[in-house]
């Protein structure tokens, strides 16, 4: 029997998974044209400030812009380094397989190159979690880890009656519960739920819901003592499904539509058909908003800029797009 964790779906988490598809199915309709490399680049660093700064990184976002341009900055060199680190590792956040732990260890070992000596290793001794004087939180011991971990990650494998919009949040708590690792798990916790809300859809990669956890830091902190005691991710769930709804509205309120021109819907037609072979009716379909003529006028224009191959003839005429 698959290993599940504990907690519960309430009305409320249902209510806020809906009203997340309902979002994710605006954006969608709305053809935004969500993947520039500007748009990329300011999420990144958004992401990165906003995660680190929770962890008590004094860097602003000025700073972590400078460093991602190569641009030297005054500051501690540890809030630095993690910086750097940070960059790395979302750079190739695309490349991490959310359902591996190997994926994970090595997702670490570059977070916290430098900065810890058990970096990309399972903790080897036991951790409290202090709030202030006070023990806030006693982890499972060290040598319990390596099976939680895996059980973890079964679940996440193994598990279909549960979407990736719920395990993501479920890891994350579950993560931050069992501490793997000596130091990281904080930003461990939001970056695995990120990769694994990007299995959900691909647009997570550039919705900045850590900035929206950072502006509610303290009630992160008590939803996540609130669970411990609870003994289970319930009310977390509840939390982080808030915090990613915020995140997604205000993404979708301060988006604008750019479908406005050939270039831009051909763009878009490339991304939805990729390299299949297409008709000029194909395409109208993708662009309902546009007649026959300009769909053939669009169609010639990629011809023209080489962006597109034809074969066939008349009503036979099928279109491929070339390798960007």
């Amino acid at each position: 029997m698959t290993y599940k964790p504990p907690f519960d779906i309430t009305p409320t988490i249902l209510k806020l998974s809906q009203n997340i598809f309902r979002e994710l199915g605006a954006l969608s309709g709305s053809k935004l044209d969500i993947t520039p490399i500007k748009l990329r680049k300011v999420n990144s660093i958004r992401t990165i400030q906003a995660s680190l700064s929770i962890e008590g990184n004094t860097l602003d976002l000025n700073q972590v812009t400078h460093i991602f341009e190569g641009k030297k900055v005054i500051g501690p060199q540890k809030d630095i380094l993690e910086v750097k680190n940070a960059l790395s590792v979302y750079k190739e956040i695309g490349k991490f397989n959310p359902l591996k732990t190997n994926d994970l260890l090595k997702a670490h070992d570059i977070l916290m190159c430098g900065l810890t000596g058990l970096n990309g290793q399972w903790r080897n001794s036991g951790v409290a979690i202090f709030k202030g004087e006070a023990v806030a939180h006693v982890p499972p011991q060290a040598k319990m880890v390596p099976g939680l971990m895996a059980n973890l990650f079964e679940f996440l494998a193994k598990d279909n009656d549960t979407t990736y919009l719920l395990k993501a949040c479920i890891f994350h708590y579950e993560l931050e519960f069992i501490h793997p690792f000596t130091d990281g798990n904080g930003r461990m916790g939001r970056l695995w739920q990120q990769i694994l809300l990007m299995k959900e859809d691909p647009v997570f990669e550039y919705i900045p819901v850590e900035e929206i956890i950072k502006a509610n830091q303290p009630l992160y902190y008590q939803v996540l003592s609130a669970c411990d005691k609870a003994g289970n991710s319930t009310r977390f769930i509840e939390f982080s499904l808030e915090q990613i709804l915020k995140a997604l509205t205000q993404y979708r309120e301060s988006a604008y539509p750019t479908i406005i021109d050939a270039s831009s819907r051909l763009d878009y037609a490339h991304n939805k058909i990729g390299k299949e072979w297409f008709s000029r009716k194909d395409y109208q379909n993708l662009h309902r908003e546009i007649s026959s003529a300009t769909a053939s006028r669009d169609l010639i224009i990629g011809l023209e800029s080489e962006a597109l191959l034809k074969k066939g003839d008349k009503n036979q005429t099928r279109y491929s797009f070339q390798k960007k």
